[in-house]
């Protein structure tokens, strides 16, 4: 899964994407890895694999990783190329979705680009300049078809009539992932690789004073979020850094003594599983505790052909528990006498939490 952060300059995005990238090094004891200066890879937090690692003693503790792309900051008229506008549309093509980050506090000391704290004006600044850039591609997309169309080919007519379309939906100032489509439009519409296609978080940064309460910069954000469907999460980026810093023991007291139930990287790796249909799978045994990230709903050998593509060719069955279960009962062992581990075929589909074993004959 790749998120990619975005916001105007100033709104506290670039320090929200130091704190979880760091924190989440150092929560799962995975090493924190800069593969370019704005992409941090970080483990996702996951109770169960601590819970099976103490249980197992493993030589390998490998949890499911998110990579954070910290995407430069965005200025009106970024779709001509402005600031760094055609760097940051681009890098927003390579994402899974996107962490909006809106800046919902207010602090004389931080100089706001238009001079004041609006997070709704702020939402529709970046919304508007990605409708821009989309309806630029769309156009340059209908050239093409139209002259193609000429040929008579069937495949361009029907082209041209989706994107129309489209047009005519961005020219609402509405996002391309809220018009009606079919599936089979859908995948069309993915080799477009339109910005307004991807499904986006918005991160509501407020101040750490503001812990605990809804601004009303908070509710006029989730007012407008909701109107597309869209999930906000609230975070204090100063919180975030400060936990950052902290060792597991000492930021659980931290987060206690706030009383915000968990860190901003446990409610964005939340949002983003959920927004994209995620679920995760688990292997355990002496060598190695792993976490595998798929997609909800699919089925037992497609699972296994991601550990390996053998594992996929030559499934047999899945021999398959619940974590809950085997926490409920103490031991494997345990489950197996007393018959919870069960055995499943091809058609079995995978839930969140599954601790499997695959059985496969190549």
């Amino acid at each position: 899964m790749k998120l990619g952060v975005i916001g105007l300059p100033n709104v506290g995005k670039s320090t929200l994407f130091n704190a979880i990238t760091q924190a989440g090094a150092q929560a799962a004891n995975y090493p924190f890895c800069t593969i370019e200066p704005n992409i941090g890879v970080v483990a996702v937090p996951d109770e169960r694999l601590d819970v099976l690692a103490k249980m197992y003693d493993p030589q390998k503790y490998t949890p499911a990783t998110i990579e954070f792309v910290d995407i430069a900051g965005l200025v009106r008229d970024a779709h001509r190329g402005e600031g760094l506008g055609n760097k940051f549309l681009s890098h927003i093509r390579e994402v899974d979705a996107v962490v909006h980050v809106v800046r919902c506090f207010e602090d004389d000391n931080v100089v706001h680009v238009d001079g004041s704290v609006d997070p709704v004006r702020d939402m529709e600044t970046i919304n508007i300049e990605l409708i821009f850039a989309d309806m630029e591609t769309v156009e340059r997309r209908l050239d093409k078809a139209r002259k193609s169309a000429k040929s008579g080919d069937k495949k361009f007519l029907h082209e041209i009539e989706l994107c129309e379309r489209i047009y005519a939906h961005l020219e609402k100032q509405l996002p391309v992932r809220s018009m009606p489509m079919t599936d089979d439009e859908r995948e069309e519409v993915a080799q477009f690789f339109l910005l307004t296609t991807k499904p986006v978080i918005y991160a509501a940064n407020i101040a750490e004073d503001e812990i605990g309460t809804e601004t009303e910069n908070v509710k006029k954000l989730k007012a407008q979020a909701e109107k597309e469907g869209a999930e906000v999460i609230v975070v204090s980026a100063k919180v975030e850094e400060e936990l950052s810093s902290l060792s597991l023991e000492e930021k659980q007291m931290f987060i206690e003594e706030l009383g915000i139930g968990e860190s901003g990287l446990d409610k964005l790796v939340k949002a983003g599983y959920k927004l994209l249909g995620l679920i995760s799978f688990l292997t355990a045994g002496p060598k190695e505790v792993r976490a595998w990230t798929i997609t909800r709903g699919t089925k037992a050998p497609q699972a296994a052909g991601k550990i390996h593509t053998d594992f996929e060719r030559g499934f047999i069955r899945a021999e398959v528990v619940h974590y809950d279960t085997l926490i409920e009962n103490g031991t494997m062992q345990a489950c197996k006498e007393k018959g919870l581990v069960r055995s499943e075929g091809k058609d079995y589909v995978m839930q969140d939490g599954d601790i499997v074993v695959f059985r496969f004959n190549v």
